[in-house]
């Protein structure tokens, strides 16, 4: 099994954090995010030679300083978004992978519950994901890629899940089994034969080129495929604007270890 970094983006909400190195780099409490990200990978037992980063602005930075991973270039960054850039690594996927995306600082303790489930298919889940949106008013809750369950069964992710009604969100971070890996593909494969190239709505207003990973998660949701979530209580946060960065520290402070 892989660990799949998605970190091709910019970052340009971050303003002149950003103007030398990719989002993934920017220091949160005095560590590049990546770092935060890598340690909580190695928790779950994924060593840095078991990591794939997708890269795409200033990729060499982080090949630079990070040689012991792999990586796999996204060259259309800029035209696409995460959906597309997570398949940029088709190759390591098949025999099941940890995806993560690369703006977010989360518990080791969250990847393991993923790593040693059962199911196919899971995701991170933060049940007090909105007491972080308080202070947050660039990104409001509306933003948040929130999810719906039944008990661990999650039935919907989507932004425009009523914040009162959603079970928590969607931290970024996700186990496909090689079963699920191939659903998945499977999935993006149905998606991209009808829409590729299309500029017409798919999901949430946004064409397949622009789609985020959660519009196919819903997608496959809507034609059978089961998805289970764990939980983590707090354990993590995302980083998209200055604002974000400066509520850093009060946030992971405030956290619940687990």
């Amino acid at each position: 099994m892989r660990a799949i970094v998605m970190g091709a983006g910019r970052g340009s909400r971050l303003g002149r954090e950003t103007d030398v190195v990719p989002k993934a780099l920017v220091s949160v409490m005095g560590r590049p995010m990546l770092d935060w990200i890598l340690e909580a990978l190695g928790a779950a037992g994924f060593a840095r030679q078991d990591v794939v980063f997708i890269g795409g602005y200033r990729a060499d930075v982080v090949r630079a300083r990070y040689p012991e991973l792999t990586f796999v270039m996204n060259r259309e960054w800029e035209r696409n978004n995460v959906l597309a850039s997570l398949l940029c690594a088709r190759e390591w996927l098949a025999g099941g992978f940890v995806s993560t995306y690369a703006d977010i600082v989360y518990r080791g303790s969250t990847v393991k519950k993923l790593v040693d489930s059962g199911h196919a298919a899971v995701l991170g889940c933060d049940t007090d994901w909105r007491r972080r949106y308080v202070d947050r008013s660039l990104h409001p809750e509306s933003d948040g890629e929130k999810m719906r369950a039944q008990g661990e069964r999650v039935i919907e992710v989507s932004r425009r899940i009523a914040p009162e009604s959603a079970s928590g969100e969607f931290i970024g971070v996700a186990k496909f089994s090689s079963e699920g890996a191939a659903d998945l593909v499977a999935a993006y494969d149905r998606a991209r034969a009808t829409l590729a190239g299309s500029e017409q709505a798919w999901r949430e207003g946004r064409p397949f080129e622009r789609a985020y990973l959660i519009d196919l998660l819903q997608t496959m949701i809507e034609s059978g495929s089961s998805f289970h979530r764990v939980d983590t209580h707090g354990g993590y946060m995302e980083i998209d604007t200055g604002e974000d960065l400066a509520c850093a520290e009060k946030w992971w402070r405030e956290s619940a270890p687990g």
